[in-house]
């Protein structure tokens, strides 16, 4: 950047001043900005003055609070998407389990089946040929054919034999058709189970779907009223600190607010003050290298948008609606893929994160590199919905929310933290 003398400054901060009144006027005249009240006959300026910093001091406050509370909105409704998805991915995990159960009934029906067709050829090739020898007992041609004594004992016993072996084939048949029956029962309502399981979950999926879309919806509407409530913000600040006598400093501050309103960022999930809390520790010392492994693989995955229901043990993937055209991760899946990759299996969802590895907690002043740390909304497990892996120094990366990428960012604690475990293997 070019320097500048002294008479130069003065004259950039004289065109600067100029042009900082000149858009705050336009503002005004746009009707963004409130129009400074003038005073009326008979007030003294010291009182009129008085009057407006303590409108302008209340007007910051109460937007102040109107923007906290819509961000407290929007959080609430990101919590309970979350929650509401890793809901639907249990019980699509169970009518999976459903589902496979009902194919290896079908698959055992099946069999049964088959073996039970076998056993009635077999009796039926046995009436077949009792008929076609005119006596049920088609063997006793044998005995009469014998040629001696010695042959007909032998014949004998070999029909007996014989005898024994068809009461025995009938006694399977009749224990094939009984197990039969039951594998077709069986298989039967192991269909019905799957189709229940499957009817569950698709209504989980729309009710997780729908707090998605309007938690997205709300996080819109909050950056426009954000845009607006700071448009507010910087009137007000005009008003406070011109009733101060310092309008061209409040005038510059009002430019510079409207210019940066366009980059105006929202906060990343909770990501509120607060001491730390948590449980005690009762985990073991990290694995050096699972721990080395897992966090090089989140790592590795830095600028991959976050995908709703996207990634697993395997990586990135595409998401479910309504995003079904977005590639990634979302939270639980990016640390089930970076703690695959050290080959250790932490699960699918956060919550059953936390509860595989629940004998294995960490303090909050205990946390080391590769921890999975959890954020709650109360203190059942099931409330958990967000994760990320602690990378020491304290920083975490993750997967934030929607619109947002994977990132390292600040480890927060706040009140919704919920705790952290170390996973081994």
């Amino acid at each position: 950047m070019r320097g500048t003398d002294g008479r130069d400054g003065r004259r950039g901060s004289g065109w600067r001043a100029r042009g900082a009144g000149t858009a705050v006027a336009a503002l005004v005249v746009a009707g963004l900005l409130p129009e400074p009240a003038l005073a009326a006959p008979g007030d003294t300026p010291m009182a009129g003055a008085q009057d407006e910093r303590d409108a302008a001091a209340a007007r910051v406050a109460e937007i102040g609070v109107r923007l906290a509370q819509a961000q407290e909105r929007v959080d609430a409704a990101r919590h309970g998407a979350q929650i509401a998805l890793q809901e639907y991915e249990v019980r699509r995990a169970a009518q999976q389990q459903a589902r496979a159960t009902a194919d290896a009934a079908a698959a055992a029906a099946g069999r049964a089946a088959a073996e039970l067709a076998r056993g009635r050829e077999q009796m039926a090739a046995f009436a077949r040929s009792s008929y076609m020898q005119g006596s049920a007992a088609p063997g006793a041609a044998a005995l009469v054919s014998a040629q001696g004594p010695a042959q007909l004992v032998e014949r004998a016993a070999l029909l007996d034999a014989a005898g024994s072996h068809r009461v025995d084939v009938l006694t399977a048949l009749t224990a094939l058709e009984e197990q039969a029956s039951a594998a077709s029962h069986a298989a039967r309502v192991a269909v019905q189970a799957a189709d229940e399981a499957e009817a569950v979950a698709a209504g989980s999926l729309a009710d997780a779907q729908s707090l998605e879309v309007s938690a997205r919806a709300q996080a819109a509407a909050l950056v426009d009223q954000r845009r607006v409530l700071q448009l507010e913000l910087a009137g007000a600040e005009v008003l406070l600190l011109g009733a101060e006598g310092e309008q061209a400093a409040a005038a510059a501050r009002a430019v510079a607010a409207v210019a940066a309103l366009a980059t105006v960022p929202g906060p990343g999930p909770s990501a509120g003050a607060g001491s730390p809390t948590g449980t005690r520790t009762t985990a073991g010392a990290p694995l050096a290298s699972a721990v080395a492994t897992a966090v090089a693989a989140a790592e590795s995955q830095h600028g991959l948008s976050y995908s709703w229901g996207g990634g697993d043990s395997a990586g990135p993937s595409y998401g479910i609606p309504p995003d079904t055209d977005v590639y990634g991760f979302d939270c639980s899946g990016l640390t089930e893929y970076a703690y695959a990759r050290a080959g250790i299996r932490i699960g699918g969802t956060s919550r059953e994160q936390f509860w595989r590895f629940r004998h294995q907690t960490v303090a909050a002043g205990d946390l080391r590199p590769g921890d999975l740390v959890f954020w709650g909304e109360t203190a059942d497990h099931t409330s958990i919905y967000h994760v990320a892996l602690y990378l020491g120094g304290g920083r975490v990366v993750h997967a934030p929310q929607s619109g947002d990428v994977v990132r390292t960012s600040a480890m927060w604690f706040g009140t919704d933290y919920y705790g952290a475990v170390r996973p081994t293997g």
